[in-house]
């Protein structure tokens, strides 16, 4: 597998692959930080995810408000191919959660979700940032695929344990298994 492919099958080669900021001969991708008006088209771009944990468009309405320098949208021209939306843990500053990561459909299997992580971390390191989590339920394999790949490409491992179990989710919601790496150089 191509690195930063968190895609189930690298099949289809490198013509799937980010390239730069190109994305098979579309414009080229802008990363930025979310704006308001981004709240509205995250909330349904997670809608669409179809694997996510949606949250009320208020919820990403606040985000963008509250959390915008930890987050990270892609853009193509004027369209949103993926957002990425993360914290810093207050009781533990060296420490950036990542909340959710959304791709459209036709940007999926392209290395994205991958470059929009690599692209919020390398701004946190500056700022003391050494550790990632995540929690990741035990039937998403895109995601585990994603984080193990970042942990490899940063040489640093992955520890994987259960933060909220199917007791505490309730029932039909999988066991969130947190994904802790680092330490970062």
């Amino acid at each position: 597998m191509p690195p930063g492919d968190a895609s189930e099958s690298a099949r289809y080669g490198l013509n799937t692959q980010v390239q730069g900021n190109q994305v098979d001969g579309a414009a080229q991708l802008a990363f930025g930080t979310p704006s308001v008006d981004d709240g509205p088209l995250m909330w349904e771009l997670a809608a669409n995810a179809g694997t996510l944990d949606v949250n009320s468009r208020y919820a990403y309405l606040l985000w963008c408000r509250d959390f915008a320098d930890t987050t990270v949208v892609a853009r193509d021209v004027d369209r949103l191919a993926g957002f990425l939306t993360g914290y810093r843990r207050p009781q533990s500053p060296d420490t950036f959660f990542t909340w959710q990561v959304a791709v459209s459909d036709d940007y999926r299997r392209r290395g994205l979700a991958r470059r929009m992580l690599d692209h919020v971390v390398g701004a946190l390191r500056p700022q003391g940032v050494r550790f990632v989590e995540a929690t990741v339920t035990p039937d998403n394999k895109a995601s585990m695929r994603l984080f193990e790949s970042f942990a490899e490409a940063n040489g640093t491992n992955v520890v994987v344990d259960v933060l909220f179990s199917e007791r505490e989710l309730g029932s039909g919601h999988e066991p969130e298994m947190l994904h802790r790496i680092g330490p970062l150089d």
